[in-house]
């Protein structure tokens, strides 16, 4: 019984030396799987959804640029966070999520501060929210599964987590490209539904990748 922890550690360390030594290819397979996820994203809504007609007038607005940008660092950070855990001794990053956090607190700031508070509940619920609860994770099954083949080439500590991860990734690139459709651009909307279905694909990665990146 005493010797199972010092296995562990070493079996941990035998994947962490293979990892060092394969690890620029890892990094290559895991951008690539970013590119492809984005690129998927964006040439699925595109054709189904459409880009909002009004983008040009609401990308001079505050709200719009806002939503994109919480949406957009979002996936960033995430991407780091998988990148991280996909390597067996790798420490996540801390820090990596502060920026759309701070996005979304200047952007509800902005709302609180420019509504009259019997406004906020309906924009809260906005017009769309059945179609985005849809929408994003549809629009996040191929990144997801993008990122999740890339990191089975990997050795991920802790393969729940690292699902987690991914999901959480792919429902950010998912939301960024489906930002570019949806006309709500209500800070409490884009917290409350785009939070749930970013969610919803973070709880669906986790699922898969306990079965498909344990070891």
């Amino acid at each position: 019984m005493t010797n199972g922890p010092m296995k562990t550690d070493d079996l941990v360390a035998i994947l962490a030396r293979d990892a060092a030594a394969t690890g620029p290819d890892i990094h290559r397979r895991l951008a690539t799987a970013f590119a492809v996820a984005a690129l998927a994203a964006v040439a699925l809504m595109v054709p189904t959804l459409g880009i909002r007609g009004d983008i040009a007038a609401a990308s001079t607005g505050m709200l719009f640029p806002l939503k994109i940008l919480a949406v957009a660092t979002l996936a960033v950070g995430a991407m780091a966070l998988v990148r991280a855990a996909s390597r067996p001794e790798a420490e996540l990053p801390r820090g990596v999520l502060v920026v759309p956090v701070l996005v979304l607190l200047v952007a509800l700031g902005h709302e609180v501060a420019t509504q009259v508070p019997a406004n906020l509940s309906t924009r809260m619920i906005g017009r769309f929210s059945g179609v985005c609860l849809i929408a994003i994770p549809l629009l996040g099954l191929i990144p997801l599964a993008a990122i999740l083949a890339a990191m089975r080439e990997a050795a991920p500590r802790h393969a729940v987590r690292a699902g987690a991860l991914a999901g959480l990734a792919a429902g950010a690139i998912a939301a960024t490209a489906y930002g570019l459709h949806c006309t709500d651009d209500s800070p409490p909307f884009v917290v409350v539904w785009y939070g749930i279905a970013i969610t919803i694909l973070t709880g669906l990665g986790a699922l898969l990748g306990r079965r498909l990146l344990a070891w």
